[in-house]
Formats: C-alpha cells, structure tokens, sequence
C-alpha cells in the first residue's frame, strides 16, 4: 500500500504561482510513476501531467504544457507539482496518484490517490 498526502493549495490570483506537494509512505517510493489529476465542479477528473519513475521523463496535458512543471524527489519520497500563469480554468482539487505505468491519463491506471488539496485561483 502506497499512502499520498497532498499539500500547498489554497487561493491565488489569475497570473500568480502555486507550488503543490504530494509527500508519499509505504511502498518503495521509486517503484512508481507518479502523476497528477484535478476535478473541477461538476466536471471529470482529468490527468495534468506525469514523471516517471526516476524523475528523468515528463509529459503533459496541452492545457498545462509551458505553465506546470512537475519534478519528483526520491530521497525525500515527494512529488511536486509547479503551477505558473495560473488561470481561473485552473481551479480545481489536484490530487497526486501513483501507478506502475508511467504516463498513462487514464484513472484507472493509478492504483493509489491522495485526498486532494483545493487550489482556486481568482480573476
């Protein structure tokens, strides 16, 4: 079992800059890729952006590509998740995920979730 705790969210301006971290617990920690998701009101859960196991590889979605940047420390068992030139689109609860597979968007892919930590950002 892989324990997530999210962390660093909260309310920013439209243009302002958050930095997000997902420490993790239990299982070896560099035995998976880790990503990121958000859910918006009323809206599905989406896939941000991932790395991969040793931090070398990164992928992103189109919406997020250029503005997040997404590093992980295995040292320290933690994720984190860089937000620049944030957008009031980019509210949303941004959960970190854990999965075997590296880079995958599919929920269903990630077999541990964190509880999620709300960032709001205002216009």
């Amino acid at each position: 079992q892989v324990q997530l705790v999210e962390s660093g969210g909260g309310l920013v301006q439209a243009g302002g800059s958050l930095r997000l971290s997902c420490a993790a617990s239990g299982r070896t920690f560099s035995n998976y890729a880790m990503a990121w998701f958000r859910q918006a009101p009323g809206k599905e859960r989406e896939f941000v952006g991932a790395v991969s196991w040793n931090g070398g590889s990164t992928v992103y979605a189109d919406s997020v590509k250029g503005r997040f940047t997404i590093s992980r420390d295995n040292t320290e068992n933690t994720v984190s998740l860089q937000m620049n030139s944030l957008k009031p689109e980019d509210t949303a609860v941004y959960y970190c995920a854990a999965s075997r597979l590296y880079g995958s968007v599919r929920r269903a892919s990630y077999d541990w979730w964190g509880q999620g930590t709300q960032v709001t950002v205002s216009s």
